[in-house]
């Protein structure tokens, strides 16, 4: 049985990952960590008791880390001295932050995506041969999530720009406003829309001078995501130290 440890456990995502674990007969919930001064510390859920003491990470074997940045490099200490290992689908990390979950993962195995649903890292792919392929066409992408999200664009759409840069070169454009001009051939633009409760839309735009192929993918719930982590903490059961994503865990 896989001990899991989830941090950020009553938020949107935490809680869908405490359900989604109840669909997995090899995973077993070990602890709920939130963090200091959450409304809900203290609250006994099916038997366990929600903490903000991060010491919880020594119960399980994988800690699944949906928070906040600051609270997932404090989090991967922890994980770093009882030698655990974690799945990060924490957001919106400067690159002082991801250094240190890459260093981290010299020592101990470590699953880091932007996105953990199944559809938007085969969308990745699918994005990356479009690349290739139409490197001429203009390259937009629209990314659309509920109104509580609190940084954009999203760690997908940025993910999305990124193999696009990779592939084809180009700057990052995000939004535009004013006599901005014509657009640049160069421009890969990246637009944040956040409205009602959307789960979450990205839209990939390839657009040439007579015709335009648009990638999308939309999530009807966040099980999709929470599914996703759940298989990452199984995946990461038997692996050693290393930086691994989503197209590790699905072998793309």
């Amino acid at each position: 049985m896989l001990g899991i440890v989830i941090s950020g456990s009553r938020g949107r995502m935490g809680k869908r990952i405490f359900e989604a674990s109840k669909n997995f007969e090899e995973v077993a919930v070990k602890g709920l960590l939130e963090r200091k001064g959450h409304p809900e510390i203290g609250i006994e859920i099916e038997g366990m008791k929600v903490t903000d003491n991060p010491e919880i990470i020594k119960e399980g074997d994988v800690l699944i880390e949906f928070t906040n940045p600051e609270a997932t490099v404090e989090h991967i200490e922890y994980v770093l001295k009882y030698k655990k290992k974690v799945v990060i689908g924490t957001t919106a990390l400067n690159q002082e932050q991801v250094k240190k979950i890459e260093e981290a993962s010299k020592e101990i195995p470590i699953v880091f995506s932007p996105n953990m649903s199944v559809g938007v890292n085969f969308l990745f792919e699918i994005v990356k041969i479009a690349s290739n392929v139409l490197k001429d066409y203009d390259k937009e992408i629209i990314e659309i999530h509920h109104n509580k999200k609190k940084d954009a664009p999203s760690g997908t759409a940025m993910k999305i720009a990124e193999i696009i840069k990779n592939e084809c070169g180009g700057n990052l454009v995000f939004g535009r406003k004013g006599l901005v001009g014509e657009r640049k051939k160069e421009e890969i633009g990246v637009l944040a829309v956040r409205s009602g409760d959307v789960v979450g839309e990205h839209i990939v735009l390839f657009a040439g001078n007579n015709e335009r192929i648009e990638i999308i993918h939309r999530a009807h719930s966040r099980d999709a995501f929470a599914s996703g982590a759940i298989r990452s903490a199984i995946w990461l059961k038997d692996k050693k130290s290393g930086l691994y994503s989503m197209k590790d865990v699905l072998g793309l």
